[in-house]
């Protein structure tokens, strides 16, 4: 049973994109690994950008900016 974390920053991904990720990464596994769908366990954690940071400074910052 495969069991995927996407984790991904809070910035407005919509129902639809995250139902595409979904199934997207579940016709991955079985198409690639041969894995049962109807077993693959996927979920997604959004994350505030203050609590993801990159080179040192949190995502808000970056993005505030620019980069």
């Amino acid at each position: 049973m495969p069991f995927v974390n996407i984790k991904i920053t809070r910035e407005g991904a919509t129902a639809e994109q995250k139902a595409e990720l979904i199934r997207g990464v579940t016709e991955l596994l079985r198409d690639v690994l041969g894995k049962n769908p109807a077993t693959t366990v996927v979920v997604i954690d959004e994350v505030d950008t203050d609590n993801w940071g990159i080179g040192g400074e949190t995502v808000t910052v970056r993005r505030k900016q620019g980069r």
